[in-house]
């Protein structure tokens, strides 16, 4: 009777041992797959990161070619101006210079 009992013991002792040792490793497992989870998002969010940087990088070189095509149009408009009106100015002078030379009748 003895023996059976302790038997008994033992076959509990074992399975609850058994028991034990699978749940640790379902909890490591567990653990893992947690961790690479982890590892997946902040990948997907250093990737997005790196999207809006890229993003947010080529906006600004948009918006600075359009500043400096801007600007050549001005630029360009203000050189066209100045001409005209260096034009203008050597035509009125070369109105009154003729007006000089005819003799006054």
């Amino acid at each position: 009777m003895k023996r059976l009992v302790l038997f008994v013991v033992a076959l509990v002792f074992a399975f609850s041992m058994t028991v034990m040792a699978a749940d640790k490793a379902a909890d490591k497992a567990a653990a893992k797959a947690v961790k690479s989870e982890a590892a997946v998002k902040a990948a997907d969010v250093k990737d997005d990161a790196a999207v809006k940087a890229a993003d947010v990088k080529d906006d600004a070189a948009v918006k600075a070619d359009t500043k400096k095509v801007k600007a050549a149009k001005k630029a360009k408009a203000k050189k066209v101006k100045a001409k005209k009106k260096v034009a203008e100015k050597k035509a009125e002078d070369a109105t009154k210079a003729a007006e000089e030379a005819v003799p006054a009748k």
